[in-house]
């Protein structure tokens, strides 16, 4: 029987306490506690415990571009990043489209052990847009997958996106969409569309690109009565149409990534790739309603769109390179920098968007659990007033593309411990 003493930590950032996990659950809270002599202790003075975080949208490239990024790679940066469980996107090669390719990134996961890894399913076979892919056989293998997304494409065909959502009805799944109307925002549409984009001389990706898909997936989500998932809301219109069809009782919910809280399209004037990414960087007003919607709870959730890429396919001219930039390691600082030290968010507003309502978004019943007694032990000990500055070299992954290079926050992740096992401290990995 594995024991461990997390000893004065601050549960949501409340009073200090002590936490006894055995065998990966958690079986006491508070001080007095009676434990073994021979238990493994880990001082928490200081810091704060969360339930660990859950990631909707994790790009591990893992089959067929492992020269960007292994599913080993990617689970040690999300360790390093607090994250206890990813959720890894579909466009791999071969795409993860049947039972069997989803098996083997489940797989891929448990030997590497530092996150629980799980596979979202494609909902077209081949990403093509065409014909579901096998849906119901991904849920009913031993990768039980739930969620289902072309990311990286637009399920733009209504008559598809219809029998998707009817079909994932019958055991509660859901499917994420990546909400950009081609006929609005074609493949090489990089930079958002106004001033700066005509003066860049970028191809333009307009705000009703992403509007209209998301109103038009919501009227079918109400049609089917099934559930729709907005991938990455990048505008001040997108919020209004989410915000609309909550209202309505629709069953939508929605993300925003860390670099759409803090990154404006301003970054594109000097054409550094590294800014380039899908959806585009928006305005700062943009970025002002999406604060205010994560704060409100009309979006429900962050996350990362971690998007490694390797650096012949991101050195390019602006217009030629790859989309993405990597987001795991620093997923916590951003959010907490934008949305807690400025009082938009407290550290339990932060923990339920980061992990409660990701967690249930997808399902995932053994995370994004209040830190209480019976609970699995899958935590984050997080200092909030660490300062620190990014390095892009220091990164777990294999992957360089890093926007935040250079950039100081305050706030930090220290530990991480999935199951009540260590697998992340202060920058590193067992």
């Amino acid at each position: 029987m594995s024991t461990l003493l997390i000893s004065g930590a601050r549960p949501l950032g409340g009073d200090a306490t002590d936490v006894l996990v055995r065998d990966g659950v958690v079986t006491g809270i508070g001080t007095g506690l009676d434990a073994p002599s021979d238990v493994e202790r880990l001082d928490a003075e200081g810091l704060v415990l969360l339930p660990g975080f859950v990631d909707l949208h994790t790009h591990l490239r893992e089959p067929g571009r492992e020269d960007a990024e292994t599913i080993a790679t990617g689970s040690a940066a999300a360790a390093v990043g607090g994250f206890t469980v990813v959720l890894a996107m579909a466009n791999t090669s071969p795409v993860t489209d049947t039972a069997e390719a989803a098996e083997r990134v489940l797989d891929l996961g448990r030997a590497t052990g530092l996150v629980d890894v799980q596979p979202v399913g494609a909902v077209t076979k081949a990403l093509a847009g065409e014909e579901l892919a096998e849906l119901a056989l991904m849920h009913r293998s031993r990768a039980g997958v739930s969620v289902f997304s072309d990311d990286g494409r637009c399920v733009h065909d209504a008559r598809v996106m219809r029998r998707a959502l009817e079909y994932v009805r019958a055991f509660g799944g859901v499917v994420s969409q990546h909400s950009q109307d081609p006929s609005l925002a074609g493949s090489s549409a990089c930079c958002h569309e106004g001033e700066l984009s005509g003066r860049l001389g970028l191809p333009g990706w307009p705000a009703v690109a992403e509007s209209s898909i998301i109103a038009r997936d919501a009227q079918l989500a109400r049609h089917t009565g099934s559930r729709i998932h907005v991938a990455h809301v990048t505008t001040a219109e997108g919020v209004e149409v989410v915000r609309w069809a909550k209202a309505q009782g629709i069953a939508l919910t929605a993300e925003v990534t860390p670099h759409h809280l803090l990154l404006t399209q301003d970054r594109l004037s000097g054409y550094d790739p590294v800014f380039k990414v899908n959806p585009p960087l928006r305005p700062t007003e943009d970025v002002e309603a999406l604060r205010a919607a994560l704060a409100d709870g009309t979006i429900d959730a962050v996350a990362t769109d971690h998007a490694p890429h390797a650096r012949h396919d991101k050195e390019h001219a602006f217009v030629d390179a790859a989309f993405g930039m990597l987001g795991l390691e620093t997923a916590f600082a951003v959010v907490h920098d934008t949305m807690v030290r400025s009082g938009a968010l407290d550290l339990a507003g932060l923990a339920d968007r980061m992990s409660v309502a990701p967690a249930r978004i997808a399902g995932l019943t053994g995370h994004g659990r209040a830190v209480e007694v019976g609970a699995p032990a899958n935590l984050v000990l997080v200092d909030p007033d660490a300062g620190h500055t990014v390095d892009a070299a220091a990164s777990k992954s294999l992957s360089r593309n890093n926007p935040w290079h250079g950039m100081s926050f305050t706030g930090a992740v220290h530990t991480t411990l999935l199951r009540g096992r260590v697998t992340a401290r202060q920058g590193e990995t067992p």
